[in-house]
């Protein structure tokens, strides 16, 4: 690359850097740390919550997938997470914002224990934590193929410098950092996006292309399905991403949770749907025009890279890779602060007896050394991408497979129509999704639709099953679930209507 553009890339990493050390002074205590204190306005929600859902990967594995598919990568990989996180601003998203406000959680699985108990609640925060290492993972993988496509860097050293710019403001500013650079990153990344459409229009003859382009395409490549990528498919990526984007993915529950109210948790969902369903269109034109300006290319993952390296001059080049960054740190900031204040609100207290007095200074200490060690982990883990089946196996088999397991006994749990649902149902549909995935995965060799739908499926009908033939109630589970399906004065007022309940 040239100068230019490293010099911008190295401006976006200090004003990252900026932005999380302002945001240190305002982070006292855990809860600051980890939920904002409950003051982030619902704007602030919502962009972060979008940034926060997606990463690399789409300019990696899914562009790859719009070069050989064309359009149907938005319709279940984007337009399912839209309509799934507004189906969360209805079901989710103020009694997230509840479990803050009224029973003082810090950590999204914190309720659990109460809700079903603690080995429950310590078997969803294992597995989770387990999984996110390795989603973690394939999001600076995604990163270091950009960087080494862009500028020839190595693999390991393009992860560790993302990875390490990162860990540095998310470790120092908790949420209301990782919030403030999302909005950052969301403006470097709509002014990267808009250059890469002028420039994409450019090469395909002029503003027209928007509407003219689609017939030049290959065959199929507008179909919303194909033979890989079908009907039940995408509806299957309906529900795992209904769950995954409202609190499956935990950093995601804590948006909602920071919300000062209930009627700007929910506004703020609603700002994040619509984003999903337009956003990605304006940043996947490029990846879909592709086929007509660079044909034949070996690797089509790397086709979004090649676009920019190829048409964009010095700075630009620049300017597009930190929109490009601004994707994963995102996303990998705010996981890390949610799996930290799962492992210490969570996970320790219940292995380490005397932790649970901490202080708020202790607290917010070992908040932040959690962080560190965490997101060391997920860049050990990072070298090794490649051998665990490359970015998209991991992005798309192992997380949509395993999330569903991991977030119906955490989400159905809120329900008043589940509170039948105990300790039982919940272990039980856990354990069985993984088994099910376990099964499809390395005894039947079963297709990609079958891989991701089989553990939900499995896990969500073990947990009402077991809800309705071997009903468990106890007066805690009773208390927690009519807390937070409860409306006070003000979400009245405010909303004019009853929350579901």
């Amino acid at each position: 690359m040239h100068a230019l553009d490293w010099a911008m890339v190295c401006a976006y990493f200090a004003l990252m850097i900026v932005i999380g050390w302002w945001s240190h002074k305002r982070v006292s205590d855990v809860k600051d740390f980890f939920t904002a204190g409950g003051k982030m306005p619902w704007w602030l929600a919502g962009i972060s919550h979008h940034m926060s859902g997606y990463s690399a990967v789409l300019f990696v594995a899914y562009a790859g997938v719009a070069y050989t598919s064309g359009v149907t990568v938005y319709f279940w990989g984007f337009a399912s997470i839209g309509i799934g996180v507004g189906i969360g601003s209805w079901l989710f998203a103020a009694r997230w914002n509840r479990l803050r406000s009224k029973l003082g959680v810090a950590s999204p699985l914190e309720y659990l224990a109460k809700r079903y108990n603690v080995p429950t609640q310590q078997a969803l925060a294992w597995s989770g934590s387990l999984l996110k290492i390795f989603d973690i993972a394939a999001k600076w993988f995604a990163v270091a193929t950009l960087l080494h496509v862009f500028a020839g860097l190595d693999y390991n050293l393009g992860i560790l410098i993302t990875g390490a710019v990162t860990l540095v403001y998310c470790t120092i500013g908790g949420l209301w950092a990782d919030a403030l650079t999302d909005f950052g990153q969301f403006v470097i990344q709509g002014i990267a996006a808009i250059v890469m459409i002028v420039v994409v229009l450019g090469k395909l003859g002029g503003i027209s292309a928007l509407w003219t382009m689609w017939d030049k395409l290959p065959e199929n490549h507008l179909d919303p399905v194909t033979s890989k990528y079908t009907t039940i498919f995408l509806l299957v990526y309906v529900l795992v991403k209904t769950l995954e984007y409202n609190g499956g993915m935990w950093n995601l529950a804590q948006r909602y949770m920071a919300a000062p109210n209930t009627h700007e948790a929910r506004r703020g969902a609603r700002l994040s749907s619509a984003l999903y369903l337009v956003w990605p269109l304006v940043l996947m034109f490029p990846m879909f025009a592709a086929p007509l300006l660079i044909p034949g290319i070996k690797d089509p993952t790397q086709s979004y890279a090649i676009m920019t390296t190829t048409f964009l001059p010095p700075g630009l080049v620049g300017l597009v890779l930190a929109g490009i960054f601004s994707h994963t740190m995102a996303m990998v900031s705010s996981d890390a602060n949610a799996i930290s204040a799962v492992i210490t609100r969570d996970m320790i207290p219940a292995m380490v007896r005397r932790t649970r007095q901490w202080t708020d200074v202790q607290g917010l200490k070992a908040a932040r050394i959690t962080t560190v060690v965490f997101v060391a982990l997920t860049m050990l883990v990072a070298t090794q991408a490649q051998n665990l089946g490359g970015v998209l196996q991991i992005v798309v088999n192992w997380v949509a497979a395993l999330m569903g397991p991991i977030s119906i006994p955490l989400l159905l749990g809120m329900l008043p129509w589940f509170r039948k649902c105990g300790p039982r149902a919940a272990l039980v549909s856990w354990a069985g999704g993984l088994i099910a995935y376990g099964l499809c995965y390395y005894v039947f060799t079963a297709n990609q639709t079958v891989l991701v739908a089989t553990p939900i499926l499995v896990s969500l009908a073990l947990y009402v099953g077991l809800g309705l033939l071997a009903p468990e109630r106890s007066a805690a589970a009773d208390e927690i679930v009519d807390t937070v399906n409860t409306d006070d004065d003000v979400d009245r007022k405010k909303e004019g209507t009853t929350v579901p309940a």
